[in-house]
């Protein structure tokens, strides 16, 4: 029984030193200290010997275990020396070559422009709110004094969910949530996404726009005129000259239309202009009585006036684009510019 436990280490030696491999090696290790390895077999066979054998080879045996034990962790560690020496030598880098640039990420020209125009309101005191982009009939027409057989209605301009569900087409419908969660005094704006039927160089049926009012007793024209003109002049500079022109929408009245200088001519007529010196950037009125109702203000105590823009029409007046297809197709040549 010595002699065979003397040839199973000579040979597990053997073995282990010529296995090409971690995993070569562990079969090895299996084949002879594993449950059914050899070495397991003759402990297992120590029951056939006298008892004054037994301990002498008992023994031996955790000897010869305990060496083959210390033999194959020497191994493998070499063997492990050895793969990263070959990684080393097969993978090695030219630290000398210049190294790969990382591009930093931007924030998107819509992006940019929705920021700068909430933080010019919002250091006019105003809030922000956000509301829902699939919007109930009930937020986005009715309480807008938009009646049902209302132009505006007309499915050539509206995406319909169903006959009582839509995808917004303005940014209105956070006026209307706002005002029936807050008692006034309120003034907020609301900046999101809207949809329409349209689609040209200058309109598409997916686009953004920022919603702003301002509730309080003896709010006026006046107030409404001073907000906006601070915030064109902020925005596109003091010496852009602004004017107001009488227009009509449900929501408010009386209404009008706020038109800049044309930043690309300075006013002295161009093909964007269509020569006429100006360029109309957002519509605006007093919040008509009507709304109030649909919200519970009492028309009698309060006032206040709303405006809404669209942010793409910025962006293209403040940075000269003349097709708003460039702010959706993601071209890296157009967007690198911003």
């Amino acid at each position: 029984m010595k002699d065979k436990l003397n040839k199973i280490e000579e040979a597990a030696l053997l073995a282990a030193n010529e296995a090409v491999g971690e995993v070569e090696l562990q079969q090895v290790r299996a084949r002879y200290l594993g449950k059914k390895g050899e070495i397991t077999a003759v402990m297992k066979g120590m029951g056939q010997l006298s008892p004054e054998e037994r301990p002498l080879i008992g023994g031996l045996a955790n000897e010869v275990k305990s060496r083959l034990e210390e033999a194959f962790a020497l191994r493998q560690e070499s063997l492990r020396q050895e793969l990263m020496q070959q990684k080393l030598a097969n993978e090695r880098l030219d630290v000398t070559l210049p190294g790969r640039v990382q591009r930093a990420g931007f924030k998107h020209p819509i992006t940019q422009v929705t920021e700068e125009v909430v933080g010019i309101f919002t250091a006019l005191g105003f809030g922000v709110a956000e509301g829902p982009e699939i919007e109930k009939d009930f937020y986005n027409f009715e309480a807008l004094n938009i009646p049902k057989d209302h132009p505006a209605r007309d499915m050539q301009d509206t995406f319909y969910i169903s006959e009582d569900v839509v995808l917004r087409t303005h940014t209105s419908p956070v006026q209307i949530r706002t005002m029936l969660d807050h008692e006034p005094p309120v003034r907020v704006v609301a900046p999101g996404t809207v949809y329409r039927r349209d689609s040209d160089i200058t309109h598409s049926p997916m686009f953004h726009q920022i919603e702003g009012f301002l509730v309080d007793r003896k709010v006026t024209f006046g107030d409404l005129k001073g907000i906006l003109t601070t915030f064109i002049n902020e925005f596109f500079g003091e010496n852009v000259a602004v004017r107001f022109r009488p227009s009509f929408f449900p929501f408010t009245e009386p209404s009008a239309e706020v038109d800049i200088q044309c930043v690309i001519c300075g006013g002295s007529g161009c093909r964007v202009c269509s020569n006429s010196g100006w360029l109309e950037i957002l519509g605006s009125g007093m919040i008509d009585p009507e709304v109030f109702k649909s919200v519970n203000y009492d028309p009698e105590l309060y006032s206040g006036f709303a405006f809404g823009m669209g942010i793409e029409r910025l962006a293209m007046l403040k940075y000269g684009v003349n097709d708003l297809r460039l702010f959706f197709e993601n071209d890296m040549r157009f967007l690198k510019q911003f």
